[in-house]
């Protein structure tokens, strides 16, 4: 591959092939998934709360990871235990074909709601096992100077299919509200491919001497060498509370965005497509920027700008409620105040896209990137056991303005805690 530097090894180079077609394959079906909430509320008439709890499932399934951990290091073939897992979980998604076509039963029955929910949740659950070892695989393929660039070139092959799935489906959506009934179960084939491509990565782990320790025993000593991390690595003790901070401000509001799209801008599919394509692009241009400087910077100074641009992409979102001026073109009602939610939610993409996925694997070496991985989405599960529902419950009890304004306030903390651990830590270098 022309892209690729003359100096990039041959096994780097299968690796980034194999990356690359995953991540290809996984844009198609988060360019599906993107309308996913809007879907639930639109077409099948889901409440606000049920909503919360779609979004919440995304994230509360990492608090299993605890226990998944473990497991995982008892599986000798993780490569046909992840083959498993991508059937087990993206089959379901088949059972959507068999759904109603007609609002009138969705208004007046729940059932298919919390099938629909039942079917996500399982979904959901791969990434307990494929987070972590995509971590542990491209760590241990990828040399340290060439992570972020290579990443980010999947990162952006991925958004740009995503980007056109999106906007085509929109579409599609807005001519049959219904069309997911046979989309997601397409999109259940490719994930199952998709898992088999990443499969096929090499991987040779680690020899570890057996241990006599029961499971339960492993999962408990997985508690402490996490309790561990946290307590010895102060750097990303702070980067993970700084995480925390913004995981409350991204929770809570994620589905009172979509609230805010459907009930105050009264939007159609073709719309919220066209807002979530437009920032996606900007991503796309900006992310190899950003994976070179991820690579090259404190990832707690990358969080900053991180933070910076949410809680600007959450105010103009904000102030949209009181200057709803607007321009109509091919059905697309085009907001003059989201045009700066679109720049800067840009920003959030690129830059959190990242973060998120390989920032924890700066603060320890490359064999631990799993386990400081894990951690961190351990605690992505924590803050999800409230934060989704509390966004919702203060939405309905205050309205839009109080619950982005609190996720604004909460992103600010996190900014100044970054700030502070950079300049404590100097210190203590110099």
């Amino acid at each position: 591959m022309k892209l690729l530097k003359p100096d990039i090894c041959c096994e780097e180079r299968l690796t980034f092939r194999l990356h690359m077609a995953y991540s290809i394959i996984e844009g198609f079906i988060l360019g599906i998934l993107a309308l996913n909430e809007f879907v639930f509320i639109k077409s099948l008439l889901g409440t606000n709360y049920e909503l919360s709890v779609l979004f919440q499932f995304s994230m509360l399934v990492f608090l299993l990871l605890v226990f998944v951990n473990e497991f995982l290091k008892r599986i000798k073939n993780r490569r046909s235990f992840l083959r498993i897992v991508g059937i087990l979980t993206r089959l379901p998604l088949m059972l959507l074909f068999f759904f109603p076509r007609s609002a009138e039963i969705y208004q007046n029955d729940s059932f298919y709601h919390l099938i629909f929910l039942a079917i996500f949740l399982v979904y959901y659950l791969a990434a307990l096992v494929i987070n972590p070892t995509i971590n542990l695989l491209l760590k241990t393929n990828y040399s340290h100077q060439n992570f972020g660039t290579l990443y980010s070139y999947a990162q952006s092959a991925n958004k740009v299919v995503l980007l056109f799935v999106t906007f085509l489906y929109g579409l599609l959506l807005d001519f049959d509200n219904f069309a997911f009934t046979y989309i997601l179960p397409i999109a259940s084939l490719l994930g199952i491919a998709s898992i088999y491509l990443l499969s096929k990565i090499n991987f040779t782990p680690v020899q570890i001497s057996k241990t006599k320790n029961t499971f339960l025993e492993s999962v408990i000593l997985s508690i402490k060498n996490m309790l561990g991390i946290l307590k010895n690595n102060k750097p990303y003790l702070h980067f993970e509370i700084g995480f925390m901070l913004y995981g409350f401000a991204f929770m809570t509001t994620y589905a009172v965005v979509t609230i805010f799209f459907y009930d105050e801008l009264k939007l159609n599919y073709s719309s919220v497509a066209f807002y979530k394509n437009s920032y996606n692009i900007l991503a796309i241009l900006l992310l190899p920027i950003f994976g070179k400087l991820l690579g090259k910077s404190d990832p707690r100074k990358f969080a900053m700008i991180t933070y910076t641009s949410l809680a600007l992409y959450l105010f103009f979102l904000m102030i949209t409620e009181y200057l709803p001026y607007y321009i109509e073109l091919f059905s697309i009602k085009l907001y003059y105040t989201l045009v700066l939610y679109i720049i800067f939610h840009g920003f959030f993409a690129a830059t959190m896209v990242l973060l998120w996925n390989i920032g924890s694997a700066y603060f320890g070496k490359d064999d631990e990137a799993d386990i400081y991985q894990s951690t961190h989405l351990f605690l992505t599960g924590v803050r999800a056991i409230f934060a989704p529902l509390f966004g919702i419950f203060v939405y309905e009890l205050t309205g839009f303005t109080f619950t982005f304004s609190l996720g604004i306030l909460s992103l600010i903390a996190g900014i100044f805690l970054m700030q502070w651990s950079r300049k404590k830590n100097i210190q203590k270098s110099g």
